[in-house]
């Protein structure tokens, strides 16, 4: 690891941010390398879950006022616990460092925290003793406005901009679920005490999609792309299955055909972005470990040097965000569902009696009246009922209404949807394809590093060499250079020490082809390609230049099948 740490840092993939201040747990920059692969990263998700979905993509603000996080649950749900050293006053979330010092499992509670640090009379590592431990919420709070202003959390996920926005959404999908909403951008964790580099991050890139279905209808109609798909997971009881997504529902290992789907869709991507499927499983969350939020959950990890770390986390979220939103807004976030066929249905009726409720309720008469009309009634018994009538809850006793039983047509009914929610932590899934395509190797006598990316996540898809620095030899290299680049292939020149030299730089950073200008390319025009895995290298003619690296970069295909193989 700190060999590959070395690397991303001196070849501009990452690095500590605020570094001449003196750094920050975790925040890092991404350099040149280490964005241009998440980009690609990015583009490859909106592919998966956006384009082949029917889905869209919007962006909502990273700030957020405080009603959002009260209705969501995140205002006191969203939380830690937290112990404070009473000599030097250093905080540290208490799971991670009891399983650190004594390796032991514990309970997020403040009462089993309290209980092990008595047991063990665990200490900080200064040798001070523990105060009592405290829940920390791990939003970041701001002030909206001037003064006082209005309280306000920077978003600790994307997910809660798309539940507010809702209304509109469902009027551009003219009111049919299913359907999906996406959004990539920044979330933000007041962590404790972050660790393990880029694993831990208070400010990080998440990638969402918010799947609005019918709660009776959690199928998807493209599940047969994935149901033979095998997968390895491990249940909340600690059972590991390796079995097709169709045979997990079957049996109840998963809990229905829209988890599954966005199982099989998951590592389908993951191992397009190039995460090693040797190295990725899915594990359930154990009852004790949900989110607030959420019915039942599904964590892609992968098995990086830090251990299996969780990547991607698949959550039935059911109609939690969206009842929330409505009891605390007063807003209607309901769907209306047409029935197939209409039904006819008995139900009971309140019919108001106007000539009574005139003179007793005077100008209020009518709207008491029709609040009566719209009231649901189970009990042909009831005395009395309570309305609410701007703002005034009036009580209204049986003198004034009478109740009948009367058969309705039935066209429909409104539901609340369910959410299906898979969620990507891009920055942890960008480390891992790193970490999965680092390898080294000896080419001529030499250890070469090398990082093994999918050729179409490449931050920089091609190198262009000319083999000697001359005139004639640059001129040629550079007009290659502006080709390609106008094609719109991510290319770099670079003309600095030996050509053996360059091949190491540029496969160390995972160019996937290098392009070397040589004497042959005076004599017919033509130049070599070499292939960063094999070192093969083969001759290519400058006209079929572009076709031929366009074709190369969009799939796996061997390097020879495009020229003649060059043994200079």
């Amino acid at each position: 690891m700190s060999e590959l740490m070395e690397m991303l840092i001196r070849r501009g993939f990452l690095w500590q941010s605020f570094e001449i201040y003196g750094g920050m747990a975790g925040f890092i920059d991404y350099g040149p390398l280490g964005n241009g692969l998440r980009r690609r990263l990015e583009n490859l998700w909106r592919e998966f879950f956006v384009i082949n979905e029917r889905a869209v993509e919007i962006d909502t603000p990273t700030v957020n006022v405080e009603e959002v996080f009260i209705a969501s649950g995140h205002a006191e749900s969203f939380t830690d616990v937290a112990i404070e050293c009473k000599k030097c006053g250093k905080v540290f979330r208490a799971d991670h460092y009891i399983k650190e010092k004594l390796n032991i499992e514990a309970d997020c509670t403040i009462e089993a925290v309290k209980e092990i640090i008595e047991i063990y009379g665990l200490k900080c590592d200064c040798g001070g003793e523990f105060g009592e431990p405290f829940h920390f919420n791990l939003m970041f709070t701001t002030s909206i406005g001037p003064g006082k202003g209005k309280r306000g959390y920077l978003r600790p996920e994307t997910a809660q901009g798309i539940f507010i926005a809702f209304k509109r959404l469902l009027d551009y999908f003219r009111g049919k679920l299913p359907f999906g909403v996406a959004q990539i951008g920044r979330a933000y964790r007041n962590e404790i005490s972050p660790r393990q580099g880029v694993i831990r991050l208070r400010e990080f890139n998440q990638a969402e999609l918010e799947f609005f279905v019918h709660p009776a209808e959690k199928t998807h109609p493209q599940f047969k792309r994935y149901e033979n798909e095998v997968v390895r997971l491990v249940d909340k009881f600690d059972n590991e299955h390796e079995i097709t997504l169709r045979e997990a529902v079957e049996r109840g290992i998963i809990a229905h055909e829209l988890l599954a789907y966005f199982i099989g869709k998951t590592k389908r991507f993951l191992i397009e972005a190039g995460v090693d499927e040797k190295r990725l499983r899915f594990r359930q969350h154990k009852d004790d470990e949900k989110a607030h939020y959420a019915a039942d959950c599904w964590d892609a990890e992968a098995l990086t040097s830090y251990g299996w770390i969780e990547i991607v986390g698949i959550a039935d979220r059911t109609d939690y965000d969206l009842k929330r939103h409505m009891e605390h807004s007063g807003e209607d976030l309901r769907v209306f569902v047409q029935f197939k066929e209409p039904i006819k249905v008995k139900k009971l009726k309140i019919v108001p009696d106007l000539k009574k409720l005139g003179p007793v309720f005077r100008k209020k008469a009518k709207a008491i009246a029709e609040a009566l009309e719209r009231m649901d009634v189970k009990d042909a018994n009831v005395e009395k009922v309570e309305v609410e009538v701007d703002g005034e809850k009036i009580e209204v006793s049986r003198d004034f209404f009478s109740i009948e039983e009367v058969e309705e047509t039935i066209q429909g009914e409104k539901i609340i949807p369910h959410v299906i929610e898979p969620s990507f932590g891009l920055d942890r899934i960008t480390y891992v394809i790193l970490e999965h395509s680092f390898d080294k190797d000896v080419v001529d006598g030499e250890e070469r590093k090398v990082l093994r990316l999918k050729r179409w996540m490449a931050p920089v898809q091609v190198a262009v060499l000319p083999l000697l620095s001359k005139e004639e030899f640059e001129r040629v290299a550079l007009e290659i250079v502006e080709m390609l680049r106008n094609a719109g292939i991510y290319t770099e020149y670079d003309d600095s020490g030996s050509i053996g030299r360059r091949y190491r730089r540029f496969d160390e950073i995972g160019t996937p082809f290098c392009v070397t200008i040589d004497h042959q390319t005076f004599e017919d025009r033509t130049v070599t390609i070499r292939d960063r895995d094999t070192t093969k290298q083969v001759r290519v003619k400058i006209d079929e230049l572009v076709n031929v690296l366009k074709e190369l970069l969009s799939s796996e295909k061997d390097i020879t099948e495009f020229g003649e193989v060059f043994r200079g």
